[in-house]
């Protein structure tokens, strides 16, 4: 039985190799998969060539338990298909035994945020290093500018670059952010971002005086005439790691789920959060809501009375 299952097994390979041009890589991971199904079922008392689709699910379900990630199912799986239809294709089988499959449901992954430390820490260091004077303060006044607005709106990046010069004209505490789908929002300014705009916008001003003012309030010399979020993106992470952080785990999308996150712990309504995130819909903003229970989970788990003396007992 395990040889001929094996003979079938090469002539799959062979067939993907020759008709499909697939790569090295890809027939020596099939060929990984269906060795690893041809071990499951053989304990079964079965084989590849005589399985069903109750023995493939239970395949599947071991794999799970076996801690194998989604992803890595998906890949089997689709390895499995590939073979069946082959099978059956040659006429060595008179069914698809996995075309009532289900690929395993991949779970959404929570978004990485920062704590309210980190980013304090952060803001702290963009302003200290904005009061420095210099050649090169109107890059450090920009990024406390992009940064104090990012965490006062949680602007999605590319809102943010592209913001027009005219927000220096604005009064009072609030900005009109044109997003998705050319939706229009209102998100409130913090006192400390109105600040360091009208500090940033001052020296820009006088630096533009000569060569011509610029539409963007972060102009650029780029083809889009405004900052490239790849600019500030890697701006962001060298000025992470000069205040102590992971640079790697920290990104203008973070501060944005820093932002959405931080509102939740301190008791704004997701309602809100979704308008000023500008989500059309509020299940997109409810994986923050994820973030919070799996805090609140650890909190438990690290402060409560009982949850210690069971960790003692262990």
């Amino acid at each position: 039985m395990a040889d001929l299952s094996r003979a079938h097994i090469e002539a799959f390979l062979e067939m993907m190799s020759a008709e499909r041009g697939a790569a090295g890589n890809t027939l020596s991971s099939y060929e990984r998969d269906l060795e690893d199904l041809q071990s499951f079922l053989l304990a079964s008392s079965t084989s590849a060539l005589t399985a069903q689709s109750a023995n493939l699910s239970a395949y599947l379900a071991h794999l799970g338990a076996q801690g194998f990630a989604a992803s890595s199912q998906a890949r089997k799986l689709s390895a499995m298909r590939q073979f069946y239809k082959f099978l059956y294709a040659e006429g060595l089988r008179g069914d698809d035994p996995t075309a009532i499959l289900d690929a395993p449901k991949k779970g959404r992954s929570l978004p990485k945020i920062m704590s309210e430390d980190e980013v304090t820490r952060l803001l702290e260091l963009a302003a200290k290093e904005a009061a420095e004077p210099g050649p090169e303060q109107l890059a450090r006044l920009r990024m406390l500018a992009l940064l104090e607005l990012l965490y006062a709106t949680g602007m999605r990046v590319s809102e943010l670059v592209s913001l027009p010069v005219k927000v220096l004209d604005q009064e009072g505490r609030f900005l009109v952010i044109r997003g998705k789908g050319n939706k229009e929002r209102l998100v409130p300014l913090s006192r400390s971002a109105i600040a360091a705009v009208a500090s940033y916008g001052e020296v820009r001003r006088q630096a533009l005086a000569k060569s011509g003012d610029s539409p963007w309030l972060f102009p650029s010399t780029g083809k889009e005439g405004y900052l490239p979020r790849q600019v500030f993106a890697r701006d962001l992470k060298g000025l992470a790691a000069r205040a102590g952080l992971r640079a790697a785990a920290i990104s203008p999308h973070v501060m944005r789920h820093a932002f959405a996150s931080h509102l939740l712990q301190n008791g704004a309504d997701l309602r809100v959060v979704q308008e000023l995130l500008g989500h059309s819909d509020i299940s997109t903003t409810q994986i923050y809501t994820h973030v919070l229970e799996e805090r609140l989970r650890e909190l438990v788990q690290t402060h409560h009375p009982l949850a210690k003396q069971a960790k003692n007992r262990e």
